[in-house]
């Protein structure tokens, strides 16, 4: 159901007034998501549910009680949805540490995991003014380097800061297992730590008009012992699921900055499109993607509609494919979003054998970073992003992001550290410039 009005003004008083609430916002989407917010808040005695990878517990919030009900949240939710009605929709994120069969260090502040489900939900459609908004101000700068538009050599020959010592040595160990074969590609990030006073909400006005997105989103779990609020501004879907049980993903591999002037962006564009190194890592997730679709859906059905596309942000252009099939009538939605968690392209291939060398090179813990952020509903439709572009905190002053890039053979350390740096600096601006 369609509510008319501002859905700003209705998040802030939702987040104001309501300890539990979320926002998916739809004022950065494009033609492949609805352009469409949905606004949702929890009465005290709705349910959210919350994890812990450390304890290995799913807590069940509901009525001021906390109950450990669980190990795994996905059985959890799933279960939840079963127990439910068909139109119950469930809102939240699955952290990189979600699935406790494979290797990922626990979140030592936030929960690993937090799904809720609202009594109250609001939709609000938004005009088609957001995107000739957004081509007034690409080449604006707000909070960007002066290195926008630059080849990667350049952003890192223009760079004053060298990659730390830590950074350096996870790169190289990463290159000592590419080189070993042991994978193909690793993604390597790390995590930010820093103190702003900002409030969530007007943290996350502030980033919603840096950086606008297709999974762009608030969540708010202001809950004793799980305390959590994510701040989305993703460009990447990690998977749709539609009524006619069709599965979408949409990996993202190739970053480059917009350029400052027209001239500099189409070159940057271009650059992007036509890089043998974004291509081949490009590739190498499409191919991981289609074996972890192949798992969950009808045999042929899954397909490649798009291949490296070019996908233009207000600080970014991404290389951006799309996989496709037909979900087997014996996997339900919540079993297909466990099988292709987490996403390949924040792992690398192979993913296993990947993930095994993220933890060992890997100095902080992922969090909700590299996990999975959306809606699940009853009658078995789904929609989640990739969680990139994305600030976390538990409501004390501290705040995280992570950052990160694929490595292959053929990296440099110090092309790849400035290109984390330069995608965390949108972020950053959210909470260091005031409204």
């Amino acid at each position: 159901m369609v509510t008319s009005g501002d859905p700003v003004a209705a998040f802030t008083t939702a987040a104001a007034e309501h300890r539990r609430c979320i926002w998916l916002d739809g004022g950065g989407a494009r033609d492949w998501t609805r352009r469409r917010s949905i606004i949702a808040w929890l009465d005290p005695d709705d349910v959210s549910i919350s994890y812990d990878a450390a304890r290995r517990e799913v807590t069940r919030h509901a009525g001021g009680r906390a109950t450990v009900v669980g190990d795994d949240p996905f059985a959890v939710l799933e279960a939840e949805l079963a127990a439910g009605r068909p139109t119950d929709q469930w809102f939240g994120y699955f952290g990189y540490a979600s699935r406790p069969d494979l290797p990922a260090t626990p979140d030592p502040h936030l929960p690993d995991a937090v799904w809720m489900r609202p009594s109250h939900i609001r939709g609000y459609d938004h005009p088609d003014v957001e995107s000739s908004l957004l081509s007034h101000r690409i080449f604006r700068d707000v909070g960007a380097s002066a290195a926008r538009g630059k080849s990667r050599r350049d952003m890192t020959k223009d760079s004053t800061e060298n990659p730390p010592a830590g950074y350096h040595q996870a790169f190289e160990a990463v290159q000592e297992h590419l080189h070993a074969g042991n994978s193909y590609e690793v993604n390597l990030t790390h995590r930010i730590g820093v103190p702003s006073a900002a409030t969530p909400a007007a943290a996350y006005l502030r980033l919603r008009e840096l950086n606008p997105a297709p999974y762009a989103g608030f969540l708010q779990h202001d809950v004793a012992g799980a305390e959590a609020w994510l701040l989305s501004s993703s460009p990447e879907r990690y998977a749709l699921v539609t009524e006619d049980r069709t599965l979408e993903t949409k990996p993202i591999k190739g970053t480059t900055a917009r350029g400052a002037t027209q001239e500099e962006d189409d070159a940057a564009r271009a650059r992007l499109a036509t890089d043998p190194k974004f291509r081949a890592e490009n590739l190498m997730i499409v191919d991981l993607l289609r074996n972890d679709l192949a798992m969950v859906c009808e045999v042929g059905s899954v397909e490649v509609p798009s291949l490296m596309d070019v996908e233009s942000y207000a600080s970014v252009h991404q290389l951006v494919s799309t996989v496709r099939g037909r979900l087997r009538h014996d996997v339900s939605t919540v079993g297909a979003l466990r099988a292709l968690f987490p996403a390949g392209s924040m792992t690398g291939a192979p993913k296993l054998r990947t993930m095994q060398i993220i933890e060992e090179v890997e100095t902080t813990p992922r969090g909700a970073y590299a996990g999975a952020f959306g809606w699940v509903s009853g009658d078995g439709r789904a929609d989640l992003g990739v969680v990139i572009r994305s600030l976390l905190t538990t409501g004390d002053g501290t705040w995280t992001l992570g950052t990160g890039g694929g490595i292959t053979v053929k990296s440099d350390v110090a092309e790849e550290y400035a290109e984390t740096r330069w995608k965390a600096e949108r972020l950053l601006a959210a909470l260091t410039r005031g409204r």
